[in-house]
């Protein structure tokens, strides 16, 4: 890749980009900021989402992007992740597109002579990989897992693996963020009334700081695990230790600590769940793979509208819609697989005539789908 005087290298990525597509982003970024008024992390976010839209198009003018391959889509696609996966998730994905389909209506509205060559045609034919082509990424943790995990043997004196049972039921009652979970203290948990403050005044990180008090799901073997856990370290900890407490070893002796843990305890916690794993002879899912089997369970058991509202709700999302968006593909083979067999009567009636196929659905045939397919898949 040559240089020249248009070029302009950011350091965190070590790429060269062109200067003008770098002001561009600049300039956005501050009328997101100072027009808009977004928050500092929605505005990093952001920020981070175009990097990716400005290393891809490199050296090249972004009024000529529709000339640039592969396509951005295409380039997105290939793109890494962070837990060892061999490409993005799917709604990291999705969200870098289009931010980058936002960022050039606006160039195109604010510059429309300099973007007159770059057609909105183009701009809105962006679009991520279809859903149902990621079936790899659609992976959750079952009941059944969960149940294999907490079955492990742990003598009285392995604090250790104590701990990681409870984590993994409480990862699958509750439906957290690994980063929320290992953050929680214990005054934020409540058993009498199952419920979670998930607060950030209390400690507790959640994504965009976001603030509530979110419930367990009522599954009495996962529950016994967790209480036990919660009895043993209310004993002799303060409540502001973290539920998911550090533990010193000593020449093989373990003991509860109080101490604030370190800044890479998601780390710390997926290690320790990768050794709880192999004791199980269970293929290994990240902590984030139980909050998608939370969603799972509670999708299937729901009844009514009220249930599905309830489950997005407990799981922290803004809206039902992005409850469908993430969870509708991660159903749609169990809904394929049950659909002919829904009860006759108006669920019946709900599926006639929509089509199938997850990803041409509008979100309000999306969500009639899915309540339909809950409850069948819950009465079997």
């Amino acid at each position: 890749m040559g240089t020249n005087s248009m070029s302009l290298c950011i350091p965190e990525e070590g790429a060269l980009v062109n200067r003008s597509n770098y002001l561009l982003v600049k300039q956005h970024l501050t009328y997101l900021d100072e027009i808009r008024q977004i928050s500092q992390s929605s505005l990093e976010r952001y920020r981070f989402y175009l990097h990716h839209l400005l290393i891809w198009a490199d050296e090249t003018l972004l009024a000529k992007a529709g000339k640039i391959k592969p396509s951005f889509p295409k380039y997105v696609s290939s793109l890494k992740g962070r837990r060892e996966e061999p490409n993005l998730a799917i709604t990291s994905q999705k969200k870098i597109i289009n931010t980058a389909k936002r960022f050039l209506r606006w160039v195109k509205l604010t510059h429309p002579n300099k973007f007159r060559s770059l057609s909105e045609a183009w701009i809105e034919a962006l679009h991520p990989p279809r859903w149902e082509n990621q079936n790899k990424e659609h992976t959750y943790v079952s009941l059944n897992e969960v149940i294999r995990l907490v079955s492990v043997p742990a003598e009285l004196e392995d604090l250790a693996t104590q701990r990681d049972k409870a984590a993994t039921a409480m990862l699958f009652l509750s439906g957290m963020r690994a980063t929320a979970f290992t953050t929680l203290p214990i005054k934020a948990v409540d058993l009498k009334t199952n419920s979670i403050k998930q607060w950030p005044e209390l400690g507790v990180l959640t994504k965009n700081k976001k603030r509530s008090t979110t419930f367990l799901l009522p599954i009495p073997e996962l529950l016994e695990v967790v209480k036990k856990w919660d009895e043993r370290i209310r004993q002799d900890l303060p409540s502001s230790t973290p539920w998911y407490t550090p533990i010193i070893s000593n020449w093989g002796d373990q003991t509860l600590s109080h101490k604030e843990p370190g800044k890479n305890r998601g780390q710390a916690l997926s290690k320790r769940l990768k050794i709880l794993y192999e004791a199980a002879e269970l293929e290994y899912k990240s902590p984030h793979k139980f909050r998608h089997g939370h969603a799972v369970y509670g999708l299937q058991h729901a009844d009514t509208m009220a249930d599905y509202k309830a489950v997005s709700m407990n799981l922290m999302h803004k809206d039902i819609q992005i409850t469908d968006q993430i969870y509708a593909p991660i159903l749609s083979e169990e809904v394929g697989n049950r659909i002919a067999n829904l009860n006759h009567g108006k669920d019946e009636d709900v599926i006639a005539g929509l089509d199938l196929d997850i990803g041409y659905l509008t979100k309000s045939q999306l969500s009639q789908l899915m309540i339909a397919a809950a409850k069948a898949l819950s009465a079997g």
